[in-house]
């Protein structure tokens, strides 16, 4: 299965950003705790021409921790200052506007010292459909500001907020996810949280997907929640992993007419757990 999706709204962001670069202090790029190079768009570091730039880690409160301790280590390796929240919670989000204000330091110190006043540092959040920009905004400004959905693709313009007691500027914009998947592997990892819209995908393949990485992984988890008993032998046999998925169908009731589990109904079943950490704390990609 082709994974693509890439609305006009999409196209018209990404030339807005460029428009909007030369304005543009610090700026906040947002991945997805649970599978940051999947969730980070590649078109990103061409777009933002090497503008001061910190790492956000958001859903870190459903993500690995002990995997996500590598990735800031590994993105911090890679120059980048780092940071795991969670915008849901307000885990880590009272350490953004410091973080930001370190990241100008050098221009607000140099406006200091010819007596200006430091303006408000303007900051541009980015980041792919889904990733919580939204949320991370409302949570910051610390009201219901910005547009938010369980849904992709729901930010379809751009808008300044003042957050931090006025001192930072945000420029929100609608999520940006590239053209065409060349790994796969980033498409099903995407579609696993939820980060496509769901309407243009194959949901059983999609739960296929995730179930064995899941039991290579997290096969404890797995285990308790549905009440398994071995895993597979062989992952790579499409049998074994339909049968667990039968197997969490009928843990969950999800039978059709003959006594057979419905496989579409037992996939968006395991989608919907796993996204709301029923099955615990998961990471989908580390990096080493």
């Amino acid at each position: 299965m082709t994974i693509q999706w890439f609305p006009g709204h999409m196209t018209r962001a990404r030339r807005q950003i460029q428009d909007k670069l030369k304005l543009i202090d610090v700026v906040i790029e947002l991945i997805d705790a649970r599978l940051p190079i999947s969730s980070r768009n590649p078109m990103i570091d061409e777009i933002l021409q090497g503008k001061p730039r910190m790492i956000l880690l958001n859903k870190a409160d459903l993500a690995d921790p002990e995997v996500t301790e590598e990735w800031i280590k590994y993105f911090k390796e890679e120059g980048h200052t780092t940071l795991a929240i969670d915008a849901n919670t307000g885990t880590g989000v009272k350490d953004i506007p410091a973080t930001a204000k370190l990241l100008f330091k050098d221009k607000i110190d140099r406006q200091i010292a010819k007596g200006i006043n430091p303006r408000p540092i303007r900051a541009l959040i980015v980041g792919i459909p889904n990733v919580g920009k939204s949320t991370l905004i409302n949570r910051m400004a610390g009201r219901n500001i910005a547009a938010t959905g369980d849904k992709p693709g729901v930010t379809k313009a751009q808008q300044w907020i003042k957050v931090a007691n006025r001192e930072i500027e945000l420029l929100d914009t609608p999520g940006i996810l590239w053209p065409k998947f060349e790994d796969q592997n980033v498409g099903y990892r995407l579609a696993v949280t939820g980060a496509i819209k769901e309407e243009i995908l194959n949901i059983e393949d999609i739960a296929f997907f995730a179930i064995k990485y899941l039991v290579q992984f997290y096969w404890p988890a797995m285990k308790e929640r549905y009440g398994l008993e071995e895993p597979p032998k062989d992952i790579d046999n499409p049998d074994e992993i339909v049968a667990i998925m039968e197997a969490i169908g009928r843990k969950r009731g999800a039978i059709i007419s003959g006594g057979r589990v419905d496989l579409e109904k037992a996939s968006s079943i395991l989608l919907r757990e796993l996204r709301a950490g029923k099955l615990g704390r998961f990471s989908l990609e580390a990096p080493y």
